[in-house]
């Protein structure tokens, strides 16, 4: 580990210590700076593909082991999700660096829940053709590869040392094993259509321990990077997106706010109540109740889906 992975390490446990939120340690200024890059390098971007693609990981060291203590529970599972509740954290601090878009395609389909379908769309779906190669997102090692003619098709699920797990799904071939190693940019897949899909796409999800976070949360898409250093994984907010657009003059930045604003709808979990969920996405329980025909006495229930636009 070198200095500054241990550096960070240390502050991050300094700050939780302290009983501050490592949210935010270096987001901002991180974001803007790879924003500004990626901005400015723009009309080079099929370039930067190419030495990325040659240069970046070739001077790594050898091949990654990951901490051994991650690979264990559920490891053998043949589900996409082997954990159990009682286990997760209520909260945990997610270290992001080191990642890798999984491929360069823009969002065709976001996280939440599809009314046309009747269910949650737990990952986001990025744009790709036939056959493009998918990436690793994370160091990590593969704990499943599997065929769901009804779901995912071919995919692909990583266990990261941070503690998330990202999938892959509609690919057309797997390119690794289960228990094989990989880094960060490694190639895990060809693209496709696999399994109950319209045309080529890959199906992205992050998971921790189970609970499908909305990749839009840890990702910023449509520069190619993440928005901060470390994502704070919480029950009550990892269906939310983030988004540290600026914000207008006079305004203060609310990532959750600005994220929620995306989001139509929401699914409701045990112990959520009316007053919580209006709060948390920017208006009064009064119109979260106007918005879904709901009187005052009305008790909302664990997975009833509410509108919030």
């Amino acid at each position: 580990m070198d200095c500054k992975r241990i550096f960070g390490t240390l502050l991050l446990a300094a700050f939780a210590v302290a009983g501050v939120s490592a949210q935010n340690i270096t987001s901002k200024a991180a974001h803007s700076k790879a924003h500004k890059q990626l901005l400015a390098k723009a009309a080079e971007s099929k370039d930067e593909i190419k030495l990325v693609d040659k240069n970046t990981y070739i001077d790594l060291m050898d091949d990654l082991e990951p901490e051994i203590d991650i690979f264990t529970e559920g490891w053998n599972s043949r589900s996409v999700n082997p954990f159990k509740e009682a286990d997760v954290p209520s909260s945990k601090v997610i270290d992001v660096t080191g990642y890798y878009m999984p491929c360069p395609g823009k969002v065709t389909s976001n996280y939440g829940y599809r009314a046309k379908f009747g269910r949650m769309h737990k990952g986001v779906d990025l744009a790709i053709r036939s056959n493009d190669t998918i990436y690793a997102a994370f160091d990590g090692k593969v704990r499943l590869t599997n065929y769901e003619a009804k779901g995912y098709g071919n995919y692909v699920i990583l266990r990261h040392p941070n503690g998330l797990e990202t999938v892959y799904g509609h690919l057309n071939k797997h390119l690794v094993k289960p228990d094989q190693t990989v880094k960060a940019g490694d190639p895990i897949g060809l693209g496709g259509s696999t399994g109950r899909s319209t045309g080529p796409h890959l199906h992205f999800e992050t998971r921790f321990m189970g609970y499908a976070i909305n990749p839009n949360a840890i990702f910023d898409f449509a520069n190619h990077t993440t928005h901060t250093d470390t994502y704070t994984f919480s029950k009550s907010t990892y269906t939310q997106p983030r988004n540290f657009a600026p914000a207008k003059k006079g305004e203060s930045v609310n990532p959750y706010r600005q994220g929620a604003e995306l989001a139509s709808t929401y699914t409701v979990k045990s112990g959520d109540t009316v007053a919580a969920i209006a709060k948390r996405h920017g208006m009064s329980a009064t119109t979260l109740r106007r918005l879904n025909n709901m009187a005052k006495t009305d008790v909302i229930s664990a997975g009833q889906v509410l509108k919030l636009k």
